[in-house]
């Protein structure tokens, strides 16, 4: 869709060199071009919320809250959108699973934060008149990888859920680094308990080694 003539630019970046300095360009050229500070996701969405919504250039990685929670950008496109905003989605991180999920919820288009300064401005106007910078097949790309992923999490998760409590303990423990002896050790039990444990941890998550299950758990747990 292409937003009303004269609608707003709302520029929303926690680094406000970057903001300030796109805002100030596109004023230039005429447009209702604005810099939001954030002070927590909260505060962008109130905000967003009491103007005629137009384009929003959304960071997705908008640092730390005053409570020191992490302000994630992605979260706010779905809202932000429903609120009658195009939202151009712009971050310097590689992670293109995250990038995926903002397009997913449904962001217009994804602009590279370390594009330069001039491929900014050029891309912010693209999107003003509804016409979008990315490569034919470059989007659904990003959000297939998304998709991919979340169904990879959710079975992930479906597998881990099989697991006793203590299945789940002895599996942390191996991810932490301790053989089979040792978490015999811990939990004052025998070591064919714990290796009947284990084998029926590589069942249930359907691997074929100890490794693959510490690997599935390590990367349940981010680590």
């Amino acid at each position: 869709m292409t937003g009303p003539t004269g609608s707003p630019i709302l520029i929303v970046d926690d680094h406000e060199l970057v903001g300030s300095a796109l805002a100030l360009n596109l004023r230039a050229e005429g447009e209702d071009a604005t810099f939001q500070p954030v002070r927590s996701a909260a505060a962008v969405l109130e905000h967003a919320r009491r103007v005629t919504p137009g384009l929003i250039v959304l960071d997705l990685d908008l640092g730390r809250d005053p409570e020191g929670n992490r302000i994630d950008g992605v979260r706010l496109v779905g809202p932000l959108c429903e609120a009658g905003w195009r939202v151009v989605v712009l971050s310097g991180s590689s992670d293109a699973g995250r990038v995926g999920a903002a397009l997913d919820a449904g962001g217009f288009v994804f602009v590279p934060k370390n594009a330069p300064f001039p491929a900014l401005l050029s891309a912010i106007r693209e999107a003003r008149a509804g016409r979008s910078i990315m490569p034919p097949g470059r989007r659904e790309q990003f959000i297939r990888l998304h998709r991919d992923r979340e169904h990879e999490r959710r079975d992930l998760h479906e597998k881990l859920g099989r697991l006793t409590q203590r299945e789940r303990e002895v599996l942390a423990l191996l991810a932490g680094g301790k053989r089979a002896q040792a978490v015999a050790d811990h939990f004052v039990v025998s070591l064919a308990t714990v290796r009947t444990q284990i084998r029926a941890v590589l069942t249930k998550l359907e691997v074929g080694s100890q490794l693959e299950a510490v690997a599935l758990y390590r990367k349940a747990a981010g680590i």
